[in-house]
C-alpha cells in the first residue's frame, strides 16, 4: 500500500510540539549569550542539545514538508524576537536541504537523519550574520548591553569567524544528531529507522 504524502493534522501537531521544545532549548541557551564568551559558543551548545528533541522529531517525520515547516517556524520566531531577516533566510535554505537529505533516505536511514540534523543546525549561523554584515547597526539596537560587552564581542567575532561558525554549527549538529540517536535508540528502532 502506497504511503500518503499529504500532511494531516497529527503531522502538524508533531511539528508544533517539537518546534516548541527545540525553541525553548534554543532560547534557554541563547540567554547565555549575555556573557560575551558564550555568544560564539551558541553554535556549539544549541546543535548538541537540540539534537535530542530533533532526532525524536525525525522518528515522527514520514512525509515531505515537516522539517521545512519546522525550519520556517524557527525563522519566523527569530524574526519576531528581533534577530532580523537573516535567520529566516538561513532557516529556509537549511530546512529545504535537510528535507531533501532525510527524504533521500526514505525517512528510514539513521545516517541520513544525523546528516539532515547537521544541515538543519546551520540555520543558527543566520543569527550571527548581522555581526559580520552590519556590526554598527547590530549594536545600535543593543546599546543597553554596554560598551564593555560590545568591545568583548568585537574581539571574539572578527570577520574570519563567519565561516568558522558555519562549520561549527554543522560539526556540532553531527555530534548532536549522534547523541540524540544514541539516547533515543529504542524510539528509532520502533519507528523502523535503521
Amino acid at each position: 500500500m502506497k504511503q500518503e504524502n499529504k500532511l494531516k493534522g497529527r503531522d502538524l501537531i508533531n511539528v508544533g510540539i517539537y518546534t516548541a521544545i527545540y525553541f525553548v532549548i534554543m532560547l534557554a541557551v541563547a540567554m547565555l549569550g549575555m556573557i560575551p564568551i558564550f555568544l560564539p559558543l551558541l553554535s556549539v551548545i544549541v546543535p548538541i542539545l537540540g539534537g535530542i528533541p530533533f532526532m525524536l522529531f525525525l522518528t515522527k517525520v514520514k512525509k515531505p514538508g515537516m522539517i521545512f515547516i519546522m525550519a520556517m517556524i524557527m525563522g519566523i520566531m527569530m524574526l519576531l524576537t528581533g534577530m532580523g531577516p537573516w535567520p529566516l533566510l538561513t532557516c529556509a535554505v537549511a530546512g529545504i536541504l535537510a528535507e531533501i537529505i532525510y527524504r533521500s533516505g526514505e525517512y528510514k536511514s539513521a545516517k541520513k537523519a544525523v546528516l539532515a540534523y547537521a544541515v538543519f543546525s546551520m540555520w543558527i549561523w543566520g543569527n550571527y550574520l548581522p555581526l559580520f554584515t552590519d556590526y554598527e547597526g547590530y549594536f545600535a539596537q543593543r546599546e543597553s548591553y554596554g560598551q564593555a560587552y560590545i568591545e568583548a564581542v568585537q574581539k571574539l567575532m572578527p570577520l574570519w569567524m563567519a565561516p568558522v561558525l558555519l562549520a561549527v554549527c554543522f560539526v556540532c549538529g553531527i555530534l548532536g544528531g549522534i547523541l540524540g540517536r544514541a539516547l533515543l535508540k529504542k524510539h528509532f528502532e520502533k519507528a523502523g529507522i535503521a
